[in-house]
């Protein structure tokens, strides 16, 4: 317990001194990425709903599989530079993911684990929003190469380039799916013999 309050402390100070030098007439990497999350997790889970925030986490893990296991995207690295192999990860995310989605949204994994008419509670879709957003975030910033990650400001490290907040990120999700039950349209089948 004694981690987590140390945990805690550094990032609540870190926190506060990323607030304190704040520049808006020059605005960094890390302040974008901070208000994306921020405003991306409200209005990003407010219009799309609980459940198509659930099937859009489910294409991110597939694709975030795909791109971290192919084989020929790692090939890339000997031919480009760093900088292009990031854009190249990226972009490669991003086509997997797209592809994936529109696939899932035609089969019948959509039905089973979302129904259309179900939006959840605004709870549910804020927090699901909150992790979706959060886990593209940790996402793209895990292709950064570890020269340029040092690069960003200690609070944004902290909440998502650290191997921890990576794993926070990536579990995150799976264990709200897991614990939060379902939207308001949830019925219980009873089989007619």
């Amino acid at each position: 317990m004694p981690l987590l309050a140390v945990n805690l402390t550094q990032t609540t100070t870190e926190a506060k001194s990323f607030v304190a030098s704040i520049n808006w007439a020059q605005p960094s990497w890390d302040l974008f990425i901070i208000l994306f999350f921020i405003v991306a997790a409200l209005l990003y889970g407010l219009s799309l709903g609980r459940d198509r925030v659930i099937t859009i986490l489910i294409s991110v893990y597939m694709a975030l599989a795909v791109v971290n296991f192919a084989p020929f995207i790692g090939n890339f690295n000997a031919d480009i530079g760093v900088s292009q192999f990031f854009v190249v990860r990226v972009s490669a995310f991003v086509v997997v993911f797209i592809a994936l989605f529109f696939l899932m949204s035609r089969s019948a994994l959509l039905a089973t684990v979302a129904k259309s008419d179900a939006g959840g509670s605004w709870w549910q879709v804020l927090l699901f929003s909150f992790l979706h957003v959060g886990l593209l975030i940790s996402i793209t910033l895990s292709f950064l190469s570890p020269s340029a990650s040092e690069h960003l400001a200690p609070l944004t490290q902290r909440l998502f380039a650290h191997e921890n907040a990576r794993f926070f990120w990536i579990v995150a999700p799976i264990i709200s799916m897991i614990l939060i039950k379902g939207g308001a349209s949830d019925k219980k089948y009873k089989y007619e013999i």
